[in-house]
């Protein structure tokens, strides 16, 4: 398991989204705003988000040049920004030619992005990536073989809105975790 004081430390260094991007080139800022673009919430889920009651911290490993990063990170800057106020989302870059901490690796490998979902205080409540069940299943049917996808296009319509609802599915997770969990409903007397 992530140590809480390594979780705090990195989440102490990380990046907004929009100063992540501004690490990247011209061409790597495009790319991550044409899927940013093409992602939109439905009302019920801006409903849902603006719902949420605990302060919740999204940590991203992410690597700016990745294109699953591309491909899903955006998507849930939009998750994020339709409730900020509860939502805190930091990036870590992780160069491409770094390994991520053992417990951050995922079948063995440094693959980005890797999702670490926060309590208020730092405790790790969830991991997730480097790719949810639909962006798998796009790959799948693309066949895309050994290389991992560009960004260079920006996915069809019905990947985004399924991706956007894998992580929307996640997040809500964690955020009801947060909200049932003893120690915080003692904490605020709910």
């Amino acid at each position: 398991m992530i140590s809480a004081s390594y979780l705090s430390d990195q989440f102490a260094s990380s990046l907004s989204y929009d100063r992540y991007l501004q690490i990247g080139t011209e061409e790597q800022r495009r790319r991550w705003a044409q899927v940013y673009d093409a992602a939109h919430l439905t009302d019920a889920q801006k409903l849902l988000v603006a719902g949420f009651a605990r302060e919740m911290k999204i940590l991203i490993f992410s690597g700016i040049w990745c294109g699953d990063c591309v491909q899903q990170c955006p998507l849930i800057h939009r998750v994020a920004e339709a409730n900020a106020a509860k939502i805190n989302l930091r990036f870590v870059e992780r160069p491409k030619e770094s390994e991520l901490a053992p417990e951050l690796q995922i079948n063995g490998g440094s693959r980005v992005p890797v999702v670490v979902f926060l309590s208020e205080d730092n405790e790790c409540c969830a991991t997730a990536g480097d790719r949810t069940i639909h962006r798998y299943r796009a790959l799948a049917r693309a066949k895309l073989g050994p290389l991992c996808p560009t960004g260079i296009v920006a996915p069809e319509k019905d990947e985004v809105d399924a991706t956007l609802g894998d992580w929307l599915n996640e997040i809500e997770r964690v955020q009801l975790m947060l909200r049932l969990t003893p120690r915080l409903r003692q904490k605020y007397q709910d």
